[in-house]
């Protein structure tokens, strides 16, 4: 999924060429690309899909070269992540009936990617032999507020699954229950329990089980889902980068009408109350890369708590995080707790205290 626009990156993210598709990090890979590292060895790059925004079609192109064009699908509109998942899964069975899919967001970041991998593979394993859904469960390090949670339901353990990837065995485990971002006391609690994880939006399933789902708590989505394939031509189901996957009149004139809604509310929540949903746990450096704060925990820190991407020299400079990649060279002193950016000549300085009021700056 990357069709995000990541409003709280400004001046770096930005409508026309959101963080996804941005080497905030410094690693000289953008977001995009890093997940499609991550993944070797999983699944080869013809059997990648992105669902983007049309406007960055062109971008996935040529950060991703070897996607086959079709697997590019192009939203006529944001209609949020119930829609643009159904569609792409509903385009996946049309070329493979059988198909076993992993969903992930295009701005997580993973420091672990050999970990990541046997959980994914594992995971893989299990939804190949079950009629379930897995979503992949992060082992809380801090009472986190910024983050929804899975409860894990107590004694669940469903099954081991050993995978040639790893010597170490993996508990599947049944969800109780989702939970909104709590606030910081119910957070507390939660660390404390021991059974509740950090729910990072990845899922894992085969396509016939997402599409009974989604048949099942969501029988509108899922007929104009048939709307949208069945309309298609053999020729624009099964396309080659010859014939590319084009947007069709029965595509922007259904996708428009669909429920915007997220895929937790439209399938997870209600799959979780029928005991259809089970949970990986997980711990392999995952963050949710969504601002400026989440980039400073993972960039590597000097001994005054700094981190930094691009050539930038910092004297009596406490706790900030500056990304000045394109810049020759930067100088900044005395600085405490602020981020400082630049993109394209859109410049900000802001104290770290006052990052959420970046959208409000960023549109005035």
């Amino acid at each position: 999924m990357a069709g995000g626009v990541g409003n709280r990156f400004w001046p770096l993210s930005t409508p026309e060429y959101p963080k996804q598709f941005i080497d905030i990090l410094g690693s000289g890979r953008t977001l995009i690309q890093l997940i499609v590292d991550r993944f070797k060895g999983v699944a080869p790059i013809e059997n990648f899909w992105v669902v983007t925004n049309a406007k960055y079609v062109k971008i996935v192109k040529e950060q991703i070269p070897g996607i086959p064009e079709s697997h590019i699908l192009a939203e006529p509109e944001a209609r949020n992540t119930a829609p643009s998942i159904a569609w792409a899964c509903w385009k996946i069975k049309a070329e493979d009936e059988n198909a076993n899919i992993v969903v992930t967001p295009s701005d997580a970041v993973v420091m672990n990617p050999e970990e990541f991998r046997c959980v994914i593979q594992n995971s893989l394993n299990f939804t190949s032999n079950h009629d379930a859904i897995v979503t992949i469960g992060i082992k809380p390090s801090r009472p986190e507020t910024g983050y929804g949670y899975v409860e894990v339901k107590v004694e669940s353990l469903v099954e081991s699954v050993e995978s040639s990837n790893t010597v170490q065995s993996s508990e599947i485990k049944r969800v109780q229950e989702f939970k909104e971002k709590p606030n910081y006391e119910t957070a507390e609690k939660y660390l404390k329990a021991s059974n509740y994880l950090w729910n990072a939006g990845i899922f894992v399933w085969n396509v016939q089980t997402i599409a009974n789902s989604i048949r099942t708590y969501k029988p509108i989505l899922a007929t104009q889902m048939d709307e949208i394939v069945n309309s298609e031509s053999p020729n624009s189901i099964h396309a080659t980068d010859a014939k590319p996957y084009t947007l069709n009149s029965k595509l922007k004139e259904v996708f428009p009408q669909c429920e915007k809604i997220s895929i937790d509310y439209a399938v997870m929540e209600p799959a979780s109350k029928d005991g259809k949903v089970f949970t990986h746990p997980a711990d392999f450096g995952w963050s949710d890369l969504g601002n400026w704060a989440s980039l400073h925990a993972k960039l590597q820190k000097d001994e005054n708590g700094n981190g930094s991407v691009g050539n930038v020299k910092l004297y009596e400079c406490r706790d900030c995080v500056v990304h000045m990649e394109d810049a020759r060279k930067v100088v900044l002193q005395g600085l405490d707790s602020y981020i400082v950016s630049e993109k394209n000549g859109q410049f900000l300085v802001c104290k770290r205290s006052e990052e959420q009021r970046i959208r409000d700056f960023s549109s005035n």
